[in-house]
């Protein structure tokens, strides 16, 4: 039997409300997040993924009292990230509720934190966050901050170096196709799937139903990530669902 494909709706959270811009700027507000993940529950979402953008990029602590609220309201796999940069602070965040902890900036600059975290709470908590960027043909590189800076380290490389870490999944997102409804990246999409032997969650570019069955079939995708589609009432995450399945794609209905 095919594995089941999960639909992840994310929800990008700063000073504690839910936003969404185009390639990481531009940010506008879209809604409350223990509103909108009970929401998304209710429309048959797998997962949630909660990401404060500002705790990186400000050097301050996730805000965990709104991780809290959230993570109270639904009953799916919930994932947060932001600012996370210790053992203590992964430990704290899986207190608060969340079933998964998500890391980028801090994993590039320590990459044992990804091994000791998944030694001490298991692989299957530990997701590692690529923002990758395309810099030249079959070329991306990694991003950190919430994407406000580059790095030297190559996308590809770096997803098979967390990969034998001990990363249970890569939630990987391209920033160049990021909030403009265009399409995923395929490209890159593929090519991570096809280095690695972990799960990849596709993420950015989202604009219609049709780009996330692509990111499913032709970028090999294990699950879908998306945010303004779902955000501005434009489809349901059963509107998806009812799409994919009617394609030949497994989902859970």
């Amino acid at each position: 039997m095919p594995l089941t494909k999960r639909i992840i709706p994310c929800l990008d959270v700063l000073a504690g409300k839910v936003v969404k811009g185009i390639m990481f700027k531009q940010l506008r507000y879209a809604g409350d997040p223990p509103t909108q993940a009970k929401l998304y529950e209710e429309q048959g979402a797998d997962e949630i993924v909660f990401l404060d953008v500002g705790a990186s990029p400000e050097r301050r602590k996730i805000l965990i009292d709104v991780v809290k609220r959230t993570a109270e309201t639904i009953f799916i796999p919930f994932t947060v990230g932001g600012g996370l940069r210790s053992l203590e602070d992964i430990q704290e965040i899986l207190c608060a509720g969340a079933d998964k902890i998500a890391i980028n900036t801090a994993a590039v600059k320590n990459p044992n934190l990804v091994k000791i975290a998944s030694e001490r709470f298991g692989s299957q908590c530990i997701v590692v966050a690529i923002d990758a960027k395309r810099v030249s043909p079959k070329k991306w590189i990694v991003y950190i901050y919430g994407g406000r800076k580059p790095t030297r380290i190559d996308a590809v490389e770096w997803a098979k170096k967390v990969e034998e870490l001990g990363a249970g999944e890569i939630l990987l997102t391209s920033m160049d196709a990021d909030g403009t409804k265009q399409g995923y990246d395929l490209e890159l999409t593929r090519t991570i799937v096809e280095s690695v032997n972990i799960p990849i969650i596709a993420s950015g570019g989202a604009g219609n139903l049709k780009h996330i069955y692509e990111a499913l079939t032709a970028g090999k995708a294990d699950a879908a990530l998306a945010a303004s589609i779902f955000h501005y009432g434009t489809y349901t995450v059963y509107d998806v669902k009812k799409y994919l399945k009617k394609r030949g794609v497994e989902v859970r209905i």
